[in-house]
């Protein structure tokens, strides 16, 4: 088999980036949603719409979606570490945190993936050069996103450890994911089985729990941000995420999560005129000297130019 211990291409640190964009898009999808849905709803309307679009793709590519009860199953499994547990954890999260304080939580993905692939894989081993860059990243966003960021530690523990139990799902999606590489589903039908079965079980369970049908008819910016949560967020974002899964491994692919903030602060700047300060700077160089420590290739380099002595 293949091993994905490697250093990244650049059509996978392309793919990342992208990806960091359009995840980066759904903390602030979900700000505008959650003055007129509950956390299910949301995560129900974000997988549903999702799945539509997936499928309707599936169909006019003239792919089809597999048959078989294992790959439904995989698919359901890859929906529950994925969407539903996830999706519903930094939701209801961010009903009592600030996003700036959930995406700094959500950037310990990586670290919790790397312990998680030591034990659960063969080929996604722990170094010491990529738990330092992780804790580099970790360090970079926390500082990035400013002190103002961090001042709710002290309260709502919940909706912190909430959102911490959507970055070690998502580890171990990550890692459950693997097993499609060798499934023979493309990353789309990967993406749209996964988005399909999490519908199923998510609808039934928001109607029942939440009722949403006698809340106030929400505004149409609201349900502009369901559409973008949902076509961008996730169904393309998904399509990207299983391309980037069978390449590169799940240790590399979540380092996403300290691309998101970077990604975010960026479009403010290039887009809304925000001011790039010298913290933001600081925290992106501290992000960047992380991701080159989990990447190798510039150790790598610097070794090939001052070779240790024997």
């Amino acid at each position: 088999m293949k091993s994905v211990n490697s250093s990244m291409g650049l059509v996978e640190w392309l793919l990342l980036i992208a990806l960091s964009v359009l995840w980066g898009g759904s903390f602030f999808f979900v700000e505008v949603a959650v003055d007129a849905f509950g956390p299910l709803t949301i995560v129900a309307l974000r997988v549903g719409l999702a799945a539509v679009a997936l499928n309707v793709i599936v169909v006019a590519m003239g792919l089809s979606m597999p048959k078989d009860r294992k790959a439904w199953a995989g698919f359901l499994g890859m929906g529950f570490f994925n969407n539903m547990i996830p999706f519903s954890l930094i939701v209801w999260g961010q009903t009592h945190i600030a996003s700036g304080l959930a995406s700094i939580l959500n950037a310990s993905t990586p670290f919790f993936t790397v312990v998680a692939a030591h034990y659960l894989t063969s080929d996604e081993r722990m170094t010491g050069g990529r738990l330092i860059g992780v804790l580099m990243g970790i360090s970079g966003v926390a500082y990035m996103m400013g002190a103002e960021a961090l001042e709710g530690l002290a309260t709502n523990t919940l909706a912190q450890l909430a959102v911490l139990g959507a970055a070690i799902s998502y580890a171990f999606a990550g890692i459950f994911g693997r097993r499609f590489r060798h499934s023979g589903c493309s990353p789309l039908v990967t993406a749209s089985g996964q988005v399909t079965a999490s519908t199923v079980v998510l609808i039934p369970l928001a109607l029942l729990v939440e009722r949403p049908w006698i809340l106030p008819m929400p505004t149409v910016e609201v349900w502009w941000a369901v559409l973008g949560l949902a076509l961008l967020s996730t169904a393309l974002a998904y399509i990207l995420y299983f391309r980037i899964l069978a390449t590169a491994g799940a240790t590399n692919l979540l380092l996403v999560t300290f691309l998101i903030p970077v990604s975010a602060i960026l479009l403010g700047t290039a887009v809304l005129g925000e001011q790039l300060e010298p913290q933001h700077v600081v925290g992106m160089a501290l992000i960047g000297l992380g991701l080159a420590a989990i990447d190798g290739r510039p150790l790598g380099i610097i070794r090939g130019i001052w070779p240790p002595r024997s």
